[in-house]
């Protein structure tokens, strides 16, 4: 009795024998991995170096951790960073609220309003900022008093820029006319990128011109705005360091006037770096949440955040941990036991 290779003879339930692989079958081909060997080159570069920072930060005595440990959070340090937050916060509401009127000048029919807002836009651009914070800072040299009466005519009200502007307010007035500038194109640029499509369909429901803009063209110019607005909060921030010129009692200015007394140069800066690292890591957070929060709705899926990548990361090392510790189940073999 022979044995048959034909599948069709076989007994019902039996497997198919197995053909020999031909020579140009692709089932024959040994499947080998690439090896990344400059991506694992370069790797290794980067750990080297990125160790031998932390390793400098660990063990070189200039940067003197003891002093960074007294003054990081002392009392003028956390004073001058709230001062920092609220020249930040002044300028970025007053900044944005001035450059939202500004993007709807540069697109509006009338000429007037559009050649206003693209001078504004132009000059403030180009003026660098402490060279506009100096200059509001000696505002009384050419005004000395500001006064609300009739265009050309007489003064009914009128008052010492001194006493009216002070060196906070104009530290407030020249972040928030050099801010608005920037401003002004980033809102332009959003409203811009929503579909015209959309105010036709509004205007044909009916809907008012303002509601249109804050129902309608807002909502969806914000997916566009975020990031870069996000981007110029930021920079803003750092930005605050500037006003150092106008003596007010900000971080860095802090930061210098302590280091100005002991000496303590290296560790003092060290602590306005930690404080800007914090403070715009905190700005990234908020302007992550914001993103995700004006992407409801949209065709792609938000990025998660934060928090849930943290709890999707730990969740996934516990299920790894289980199957590690669980016990492998052999596999029965057929007719074993009889």
């Amino acid at each position: 009795m022979g044995l048959t290779t034909d599948p069709a003879s076989a007994p019902p339930g039996a497997p198919a024998p197995h053909a020999p692989a031909l020579p140009g079958d692709p089932a024959s081909l040994k499947v080998v991995p690439v090896r990344h060997r400059a991506r694992w080159a370069a790797a290794a570069a980067v750990t080297v170096l990125v160790a031998q920072f932390v390793h400098g930060l660990a063990t070189n005595p200039v940067w003197e951790w003891g002093v960074f440990s007294d003054y990081v959070l002392s009392e003028t340090i956390v004073q001058a960073v709230w001062v920092t937050l609220q020249l930040t916060a002044y300028a970025t509401v007053l900044g944005f609220l001035l450059g939202t009127v500004l993007a709807f000048m540069r697109l509006s029919r009338s000429p007037v309003l559009r050649t206003v807002a693209w001078a504004y836009v132009w000059v403030f651009r180009s003026i660098p900022m402490i060279v506009q914070l100096v200059f509001w800072f000696n505002l009384s040299a050419l005004y000395r008093e500001l006064g609300v009466g009739i265009p050309f005519g007489p003064v009914f009200w009128s008052v010492d820029s001194n006493s009216l502007i002070g060196t906070i307010g104009a530290a407030v007035i020249g972040l928030t006319l050099h801010q608005a500038a920037y401003a002004a194109e980033i809102v332009r640029g959003g409203v811009v990128s929503v579909d015209p499509g959309q105010l036709e369909a509004a205007a044909a429901l009916g809907i008012p011109r303002l509601r249109q803009i804050r129902r309608i063209v807002l909502p969806q110019a914000m997916r566009a705005i975020l990031p870069t607005a996000g981007n110029e909060v930021i920079g803003l921030l750092k930005g605050t360091s500037v006003v150092y010129v106008m003596s007010i009692g900000e971080l860095f200015y802090q930061v210098q006037v302590i280091y100005g007394r002991n000496g303590r140069v290296v560790p003092l800066l060290l602590v306005a770096t930690a404080w800007y690292v914090v403070l715009t890591s905190l700005l990234s957070v908020a302007q992550h949440y914001v993103e995700r929060r004006f992407a409801r709705g949209t065709g792609r899926t938000p990025p998660p955040a934060p928090l849930r990548r943290v709890r999707g990361l730990v969740a996934g090392l516990r299920a790894a941990a289980d199957r590690r510790d669980r016990p492998v189940a052999l596999p029965r073999i057929p007719g074993e036991g009889r």
